[in-house]
């Protein structure tokens, strides 16, 4: 018969060490070690043992943080992420062409419209550059959906464990090494612990998807939110020349058209000071009410491979959000999907003005921009099993042809007035009827107090 510290020999050291202090320092069971050996534990790479191991310690210890998403983490992620994906640092000769078309661009705008941000300068970055400064937005934005999904997913593994710790439970079952079932301090630390596990978890894949996303987007804020704040214009040079490459343009004129895009972004999130704080405020309303599907986590974690290190992610990938949204985060939703829309319609519209006259590929890099927003890439699709919702304009065409339509019935000052306040804004109704919106905006109407109002202004007496 074999001696079992002969089979405890064949696992290594490190991976004995982890059973026997589980195990208060007990002689392992042989069945054990050779369930360890089943699971390939004893080929593993010593160096790569010695990370995980370092994780795992690192689960244990680390002490409880007030936020679930780890953004160091996140952001070393995503530098590794696009990183293998052969990010390019920026020349001096790509920052001279982007600060050039930035100014240029608002040359073309300061000729249509009158909503602008003083100051503006033009940067051009690469994938990682783009990493660490949008990061902070978007730790921001998902946090209270990591919150929620990490408490859910918590409750649903601290569940098995209990499970598993109780001999009535266990039936045949039992642990081999493990007569007395898990140990209460292991299962008093399994909370804390698995939150800080999902929570490295949920970060990690915040990190893929935003390194994944660095390696498309062509300019900083081309996803419609106020992920760059003013001065900064970014423009992106490597994807910008596979942009061009790809439709087979004149990269020049793909340049000068992208630098009018996201200038008139910029503008537009400077000079309406309500529209990016609302742009958000609908993500997070959206992520307050989330609901989780608690039976899809239990039932995703039952069927865990264990011997698979990507098992857990992989088991919850797209099956963590309820089928259907609440009433509030379907109000939120379509709040966030309007504002979408409108932004990216405005800047059609003001874009197609801008440069009509002065690109001859415009036409061309024009459909080639909204084909590329009505189809959503990998990092987006990462995004949408990510947060549970896509950004996406999709109703892009309703709103240029509503600001489109204001400016046929006065001139830009009109078009770019709906901005000028959150409740006077198109709705998703005035995207189905622009022309109705149009209408109504155009014939104001005064009540019976605002007329009294403006007669006591004048000294008149209102009666």
């Amino acid at each position: 018969m074999n001696d079992p510290a002969d089979d405890a020999s064949a696992l290594p050291p490190e991976i004995e060490k982890l059973l026997r202090d589980l195990t208060g320092g007990a002689p392992l069971d042989p069945q054990l070690t050779s369930m360890m050996q089943g699971m390939g534990l004893d080929k593993v790479d010593p160096q790569m043992l010695a990370m995980v191991m370092g994780q795992v310690q690192a689960m244990f210890s680390a002490p409880e943080s007030e936020h679930a998403v780890n953004a160091t983490l996140a952001t070393d992620i995503a530098r590794k992420t696009v990183s293998a994906q052969g990010d390019t640092i920026a020349t001096s000769t790509d920052q001279r062409e982007a600060a050039d078309a930035v100014q240029v661009a608002g040359l073309w705008l300061d000729a249509v419209t009158d909503l602008t941000t003083p100051g503006l300068h033009g940067v051009a970055w690469s994938a990682a550059e783009w990493v660490e400064s949008t990061m902070p937005v978007w730790t921001d934005l998902v946090e209270p959906i990591a919150a929620g999904v990490t408490e859910a997913v918590t409750t649903a593994l601290g569940s098995q464990l209990e499970q598993l710790g109780t001999l009535e439970n266990l039936g045949d079952a039992s642990i081999p090494g493990l007569p007395g079932g898990i140990p209460a301090g292991m299962l008093d630390q399994a909370g804390p612990m698995l939150r800080r596990m999902h929570g490295s978890m949920f970060s990690m894949q915040l990190g893929q998807g935003t390194g994944t996303l660095a390696g498309e987007v062509l300019t900083g804020c081309e996803v419609s939110l106020p992920l760059v704040p003013a001065p900064t214009v970014a423009l992106m040079p490597s994807a910008l020349r596979t942009f061009a490459q790809g439709l087979e343009v004149d990269e020049p004129q793909a340049r000068l058209y992208l630098a009018v895009r996201e200038v008139a972004r910029v503008r537009l999130f400077g000079a309406v000071p309500w529209l990016g704080p609302a742009l958000l405020a609908a993500v997070r309303d959206y992520a307050a009410d989330i609901s989780i599907d608690t039976n899809a986590i239990e039932e995703a974690v039952r069927s865990i491979d264990p011997s698979n290190p990507e098992a857990v992610q992989q088991a919850l990938q797209g099956r963590m959000f309820a089928p259907q949204p609440s009433p509030a985060q379907q109000a939120a939703l379509t709040r966030l999907e309007t504002w979408l829309a409108l932004v990216e319609g405005w800047v059609d519209v003001v874009t197609d003005r801008a440069t009509r006259e002065h690109l001859p590929q415009a036409d061309a890099l024009g459909e080639a921009v909204r084909r590329r927003r009505a189809t959503s890439g990998p990092a987006e699709k990462a995004f949408e099993a990510l947060v549970g919702l896509e950004l996406r304009p999709r109703r892009l065409r309703d709103a240029a042809n509503l600001f489109s339509a204001l400016e046929d019935s006065g001139d830009a000052t009109t078009r770019d007035a709906a901005w000028r306040h959150p409740d006077l804004a198109p709705s998703a109704a005035d995207l189905d009827d622009p022309l109705g919106y149009v209408e109504r905006t155009s014939t104001p109407t005064t009540d019976d107090m605002d007329a009294a109002l403006d007669a006591l202004l004048r000294g008149e007496d209102p009666a």
